[in-house]
């Protein structure tokens, strides 16, 4: 395929145009070949045929004037008469010539044969005295008559030489057809294959280049990008790769900053939520209900904060690392049950109502992982629910599948955002009565880790008010590595 790689996109579509062009104007060529041929053999067809057939009908009128005008000389003795006998003896004699020159062989005989009847009815007109015809009148008109029949045979073996001439254009006619349907038949594949060929060259680096892309736009980067094809596209791509290289370490410099960033967080954090506690015990005195209430704000916050920098360095990690999910075997129940007691104070709180319906399923799968997907989901449903709203948490098995649905009575997530709301770090718009605004990693931690289950996240509507995800995958789940990205969409 070497010689098909110009260098240059431009190059190789020229001479795929020159290719194509070339084939056509070979078909047109040999066609217009093909007609001129068959042009000229028809015109000459037709020509011959009419001179044929008018020297034909010449020979039957002039034959029949020079019976006519022996006869009145006859009878007349006018040598005016004889004058005129010799011209149309003369002009049979030119037509017969004429006809002679494109006459076929028996043709040509038989106008040999009516040359000399042709003389000895002259001979007998000339050397016979006018008035005496008539005791040799069953002679000439004997001769007469054979050079009517003469004439006849003539006219039949010329209209039969135009059938034979007809019938053998009509074969050229034939084998013409033939070879242009036989070329037609050969130029179509040439070109079919010039197009695939053409199509295979161009459209596999593009194809290639549009997987590179489309790699990039999903967050793929570990990939290496390689396009073969035209130096163009080549470049192309060496420029796609820089870009995935260039795009890899961000994201590594990103990461590095959100796990140096997190950890720092992580020791002032711990000391305000350790001094909250004390506060909260009574360790520097009694408080009246107005301090516990804003120590119990402090706390909750802090557990918020703590809940986003392990969401963080959760992400963090999941992204920096090929590692796959690590199964156990657990009993999802008593997960569900750790889940709702970290959020139990937010719960009252906010003076929320749990519906939990949680068969007693026994999984395979990664249960830190699954905590973490709980945790988000729940924690994301209290946080959008309003006062005196319903939490609901169920979970049920359909065939190999489990299916877990997380839904709330807040204000939903619009239409606009649901394309978005998996994506790191999109924290869409405020919310009211939110006081302290996510980080965007939460959603996005959940759709990495139930796409390393081999399951899907739907947004789900019609059911409940607020917002409702439904987690479906598998109940015994394998090692395998992470896939990011890919299975989430809205029902």
């Amino acid at each position: 395929m070497r010689w098909l790689r110009p260098k240059s996109l431009s190059g190789l579509m020229l001479l795929g145009v020159g290719l194509l062009a070339l084939l056509l104007l070979i078909a047109i060529v040999t066609a217009a070949v093909e007609f001129s041929t068959l042009s000229a053999t028809g015109q000459s067809l037709v020509n011959e045929s009419v001179n044929t057939a008018r020297e034909s009908q010449r020979l039957f009128s002039e034959t029949d004037s020079l019976q006519r005008t022996a006869r009145l000389y006859d009878v007349l003795d006018d040598p005016h008469l004889l004058r005129l006998y010799e011209r149309q003896n003369h002009q049979l004699a030119t037509t017969r010539n004429e006809l002679y020159a494109n006459a076929s062989a028996a043709a040509r005989r038989t106008l040999v044969h009516l040359a000399r009847v042709q003389r000895e009815i002259r001979t007998r007109v000339l050397t016979t005295p006018p008035g005496t015809q008539a005791a040799d009148a069953a002679g000439l008109s004997k001769l007469f008559a054979q050079l009517g029949a003469l004439v006849d045979r003539a006219a039949t073996q010329s209209n039969q030489e135009i059938d034979t001439d007809v019938a053998a254009f009509r074969s050229l006619t034939e084998q013409a057809r033939a070879h242009l349907f036989w070329q037609a038949g050969l130029l179509v594949p040439l070109m079919l294959l010039a197009v695939f060929l053409l199509t295979l060259v161009i459209g596999r680096p593009l194809r290639q280049i549009d997987r590179a892309i489309s790699d990039l736009g999903h967050g793929r980067l570990h990939q290496r990008i390689q396009v073969r094809g035209p130096h163009d596209l080549e470049r192309l791509g060496e420029q796609i790769e820089w870009l995935r290289l260039r795009l890899l370490e961000l994201a590594e410099e990103r990461n590095r900053f959100l796990r140096h960033m997190s950890h720092e967080l992580k020791t002032p954090l711990a000391n305000i939520r350790e001094g909250t506690e004390l506060l909260m015990d009574g360790a520097v005195g009694a408080l009246d209900a107005g301090q516990r209430e804003v120590i119990a704000i402090l706390r909750d916050n802090g557990l918020q904060l703590q809940r986003m920098i392990e969401n963080l360095l959760s992400f963090s990690a999941w992204q920096t690392s090929s590692v796959g999910i690590e199964p156990s075997e657990f009993r999802l129940r008593p997960l569900v049950k750790q889940v709702l007691e970290t959020q139990q104070l937010t719960v009252l709180a906010q003076r929320m109502r749990l519906e939990v319906q949680v068969d007693d399923v026994t999984l395979v799968a990664d249960r830190a992982k699954m905590r973490l997907i709980l945790e988000n989901l729940v924690s994301n449903a209290v946080k959008y629910s309003p006062k005196d709203g319903t939490l609901h948490i169920r979970a049920h098995t359909s065939g190999p599948n489990l299916i877990i649905d997380v839904a709330d009575n807040g204000p939903g997530i619009p239409k606009e955002d649901r394309a978005h709301v998996f994506r790191a770090f999109y924290t869409g718009r405020a919310t009211p009565g939110i006081s302290v605004k996510g980080t965007g990693i939460g959603l996005s931690v959940v759709l990495e880790f139930v796409s390393a289950h081999g399951g899907t996240v739907q947004i789900v509507d019609g059911e409940f008010p607020g917002a409702h995800f439904r987690i479906r995958m598998p109940r015994v789940v394998r090692n395998k590595p992470p896939e990011p990205g890919k299975h989430a969409h809205a029902a």
